[in-house]
């Protein structure tokens, strides 16, 4: 086992090489740049595209003095008009004067390194820019997950043992339902019924606390924490609900039609001692695979539409803010962090299985 995680931890290596890779020669190839985006909001555009698209306007030196950012290159249509010193010294200022190359090679040595340098736009490093806003994307990350996986795998279960009962059948009726409703159109319905929309105000609408949360006591704040985080939590749920549950019970259909739980039934073993002591065990490999992914999309693929209509400020609406204004070390340095993270969680999904079923030796793999 030892040398098989040796040799998972190696193969890290050239996978986050080659992810960083892609999506470096990939934003070459995007129109706009930070620079772009420091001339159009100095020009009082406020935004790259409208300046890609075309037109200039005079820029007062009062405006060149209040902006700061980058450029890849002085014959930009937003750069019209703009002194060519000034445009040069941005360029130095943000290292766009350097060829791609040495770009990629100096800002993989800084990743090493978890130097992932500061943000073009926010003066404020990533790493604290991603400490700032983890606590949201943690909470709806965290409690969405382990809610998924109490109700889910149990239900499942009840399912695969009562299949073809009108309990089986009413229940997938209501799941295929849940499934069918995109998350951000369910955090909607939440709102209007329960924050004040239209009818019940029992929630909050905004933040992750109150205004007074400082001021309240241990357990005060506790609730209040649960309070604000409630409809959040479950309008992200609602899809990885659904698929959990059905992924459970033909797990546990799959296994229980096998010739080892008949055999274990004709020993005499209770209905419950076969299915947890057996089944479950067997059952329950192909959903532990799928934690991993499961986590990382509730924690990072599904925040930002929730976040927003919540009025959260977690890591979904950094990335996408990130992205928009082209703030490259934000956009790099979450990607570097966070790929490393979804591969390591592979590595530990694997020694898991192993806790769950002995059975499994994935050093003898050939």
């Amino acid at each position: 086992m030892g040398a098989y995680i040796i040799r998972r931890l190696l193969l890290v290596i050239p996978t986050l090489f080659g992810i960083m890779v892609i999506n470096f020669v990939l934003v070459q190839f995007v129109p706009g740049g930070p620079i772009e985006q420091v001339i159009a909001q100095m020009q009082g555009r406020g935004d790259v595209f409208e300046t890609i698209a075309g037109g200039s306007g005079d820029i007062s030196l009062g405006e060149q003095s209040e902006s700061s950012g980058s450029s890849t290159n002085s014959d930009y249509i937003g750069a019209r008009g703009l002194p060519p010193d000034f445009i040069a010294q941005l360029e130095r200022e943000f290292g766009f004067d350097k060829p791609p190359l040495e770009r990629f090679i100096d800002m993989m040595w800084n990743y090493i390194r978890f130097d992932f340098g500061e943000s073009y736009f926010r003066s404020i490093s990533v790493v604290d820019l991603v400490l700032e806003k983890l606590p949201v994307s943690i909470s709806l990350g965290l409690w969405s997950t382990l809610i998924a996986y109490i109700v889910s795998i149990p239900l499942g279960i009840r399912k695969a043992v009562k299949d073809g009962t009108p309990f089986d059948t009413w229940t997938s009726g209501a799941i295929i339902v849940g499934y069918a409703i995109p998350g951000f159109l369910f955090a909607i319905l939440l709102i209007v019924l329960f924050a004040g929309g239209s009818y019940w105000r029992i929630f909050p609408l905004r933040g992750l606390t109150s205004s007074d949360f400082d001021s309240l006591s241990l357990g005060a704040k506790v609730l209040d924490y649960l309070w604000h985080i409630t409809l959040p939590v479950f309008a992200g749920l609602i899809g990885a609900f659904a698929g959990l549950t059905m992924l459970t019970k033909n797990s546990f259909l799959d296994e229980i039609k096998k010739q080892y739980v008949m055999t274990a039934r004709a020993k005499g073993l209770t209905e419950r001692r076969v299915l947890y002591g057996h089944v479950f065990r067997n059952a329950m490999l192909i959903v532990i695979s799928g934690f991993p992914a499961l986590f990382i999309s509730v924690f990072f693929g599904g925040s930002l539409i929730i976040e927003t209509l919540f009025s959260l400020d977690g890591l979904g609406r950094l990335g996408f803010e990130a992205a928009v204004a082209r703030d490259y070390p934000v956009v790099f340095g979450t990607l570097f962090a966070f790929s490393l993270m979804g591969l390591v969680i592979g590595i530990v999904t694997d020694i898991t299985y192993m806790f769950i079923d002995p059975r499994i030796d994935f050093g003898t793999r050939r």
